[in-house]
């Protein structure tokens, strides 16, 4: 237990269709899930001090990633948190456009933005996000996600992240040992097609090594199922 002391607890949660499909293959935003699922997503994202998003996904959602019931944002307080989480953007190049939504929201209404990308963000990207956000640029190709969650739990004081995705981090995580928990959403639909990126999006190569997953929780609300699986840590 004392290693998870040093990065925070990790829950990532996503829904997919019964042939394992998180969306289309033109990766455009699809809603095949239920009110209560999208509740559901807003439940974990309140458990969370922080949120955590891929850039990719972020710009494809442009999701503002606040928490617009009152109930859960103080639920939040009562459990000594802030009223709402930390929103984090991972990416690598760091292309990420000031005027997606989430940048457009009111600070008294949504909790503040950090950005972890590297030195090869374009000088006009920073200039136009530093006045947005909180830039974390490491001097490296990729952004090292193990070093994020230190830097939020040393930092930030981040105890749980809520990630949501998108598959590309979610792999990453995974490929790395940073995973603690999945939420999964089965939804009654089947998508088909080779092209439509699943849970760890569309690399044919395998994981460096399979992933055991352990059941917490099952229910069924309507035609869906609400999975929710401890990822055993690597031996």
């Amino acid at each position: 237990m004392k290693q998870k002391h040093r990065r925070p607890f990790v829950i990532v949660t996503f829904a997919m269709t019964m042939d394992g499909k998180i969306t289309t293959r033109n990766f455009s935003p699809v809603d095949f899930t239920s009110r209560e699922d999208k509740l559901h997503l807003f439940r974990q994202r309140a458990l969370g001090d922080a949120v955590l998003i891929g850039h990719t996904t972020l710009q494809r959602d442009n999701v503002r990633l606040g928490l617009p019931q009152e109930e859960l944002r103080k639920a939040r307080i009562r459990r000594g948190q802030t009223p709402y989480p930390l929103r984090v953007i991972v990416s690598n190049e760091g292309k990420i456009d000031s005027r997606l939504k989430i940048f457009q929201s009111d600070p008294t209404n949504a909790g503040p933005v950090v950005i972890f990308s590297t030195t090869r963000m374009p000088r006009k990207y920073r200039c136009a996000l530093m006045e947005k956000a909180t830039l974390h640029l490491s001097n490296s190709l990729h952004v090292d996600l193990a070093e994020v969650l230190r830097k939020l739990r040393g930092e930030y004081k981040v105890r749980t992240v809520a990630c949501e995705g998108g598959a590309t981090l979610f792999r990453s995580l995974l490929e790395e040992g940073l995973v603690d928990q999945l939420n999964l959403t089965i939804a009654p639909y089947l998508f088909g097609g080779a092209d439509a990126p699943t849970l760890t999006g569309l690399s044919k190569e395998f994981l460096p090594k399979s992933v055991h997953c352990s059941i917490l929780d099952m229910r069924v609300v309507g035609d869906e199922c609400f999975l929710t699986y401890r990822i055993r840590p690597r031996k």
